[in-house]
């Protein structure tokens, strides 16, 4: 009879400590899956772009008052005027 309960002394010890081992690995995994949850999966997009800086409106009028002022003074010449009055008039 003392064989036996050794033999079930020490089944009694493996098993219980088996089942502590178990309970402690799931605990571990659970404290793991929970705080990679807790955590973002991707990172958050960028923010858009600011946008660009707008030019003034372009006052064509103002322009081409610069421009005949310009041929007035003699500077630019009338093929010069020309040209450049089509630039601004598109």
């Amino acid at each position: 009879m003392p064989g036996l309960l050794r033999g079930m002394a020490r089944t009694a010890a493996v098993a219980g400590t088996a089942t502590a081992v178990s309970n402690r690995v799931s605990r571990r995994q659970a404290n793991r899956w929970a705080a990679q949850d807790s955590q973002p999966q991707y990172d958050a997009p960028p923010p858009p772009p600011a946008p660009a800086p707008q030019a003034p409106p372009v006052d064509t009028v103002a322009q081409l008052r610069e421009l005949a002022q310009l041929r007035a003074d003699g500077i630019l010449t009338d093929e010069e005027f020309a040209a450049q009055k089509r630039k601004i008039l598109g």
